[in-house]
């Protein structure tokens, strides 16, 4: 019996992990304690509270949108900084459009998309080496995915709505930073962050067939769940970590979040819950503490 086999036979919920409630400065955000614990970097995931935002889009939206101001978002992003003990142009931003797309960003990338222009786009993920440079990705129901190396001293933040889980975004990080840093999948640490659960996300056929030529027949049933008339229950958590377990990550190094965008739209922004009035949630990931980035 192989081990993700084994794994399978953990009673449900056995792997899930609750984040941290932090605040600071007034800025409320949530942590991981299988990252905190290491020391090695600072990170966060964004709630709604603490910002400027307005509206639908109160308080803390990290995206432009109709109905929010490119000021109020660059205000959000200071405050955000300043609860992390960093600048703005430490930050390093993604350019979302639902690929598999990676990008190993350095000390000249510091600042793209905050305080200067971004010279890429089609980037879901962002992988360093850097300490001090934080990456920043965004989510309003699509699944966070945090990567430590602790040996290699390497991370990687990839954004994996259901297009990136269908294409192994989390396989495909695991691989580009052993091919970028040397790291061995066995000793990263991985967290799946807060994004829309089981139960709130109902899909098309299409996507239920695009996870069915992704995953084995023996595993369709743990993260698709029929519902008649053409509509299935899909779970991100469970797909996301099971494509971990078969990039090599051990069970104990991955810790699921369970906490649901759509469930909780007083706390997190969620398109679904919203109907697509919303704001946006970002991820935030660094090498190294705000003291030692400092020094």
């Amino acid at each position: 019996m192989g081990e993700l086999e084994r794994q399978e036979r953990k009673p449900q919920g056995m792997d899930i992990q609750e984040m941290e409630i932090q605040e600071q400065k007034g800025v409320t955000y949530l942590q991981f304690p299988l990252l905190k614990k290491t020391g090695l970097v600072e990170h966060a995931f964004s709630t709604r509270k603490g910002g400027v935002s307005q509206g639908a889009y109160a308080q803390m939206n990290f995206a432009p949108r109709e109905g929010d101001s490119l000021e109020n978002v660059q205000e959000n992003f200071r405050r955000m900084a300043a609860a992390l003990g960093v600048e703005p142009g430490q930050m390093v931003l993604s350019h979302q459009t639902h690929t598999t797309n990676l990008r190993v960003v350095g000390p000249e990338d510091a600042g793209k998309g905050v305080t200067r222009p971004r010279d890429y786009t089609d980037v879901d993920g962002l992988l360093t080496q850097e300490p001090g440079l934080m990456l920043v990705t965004f989510y309003a129901d699509c699944v966070p995915l945090y990567f430590l190396d602790p040996v290699h001293k390497a991370i990687g933040l990839s954004h994996s709505g259901w297009r990136g889980t269908a294409g192994g975004m989390g396989r495909e990080t695991v691989e580009r930073m052993a091919r970028e840093f040397g790291s061995r999948p066995e000793e990263l640490l991985a967290c799946i962050g807060p994004s829309i659960c089981r139960d709130c996300y109902e899909v098309s056929e299409d996507v239920a067939e695009a996870f069915q030529k992704a995953f084995p027949r023996e595993e369709w049933p743990r993260i698709l769940e029929a519902k008649g008339g053409g509509k299935y229950q899909l779970d991100l958590w469970e797909a996301n970590r099971r494509i971990l377990l078969r990039a090599g990550l051990r069970p104990e190094h991955i810790a699921v979040a369970g906490l649901c965008t759509c469930c909780h739209p007083d706390l997190l922004f969620s398109h679904r819950a919203s109907g697509g009035k919303r704001g946006t949630l970002a991820a935030f990931l660094m090498l190294g503490t705000p003291d030692a980035s400092r020094t």
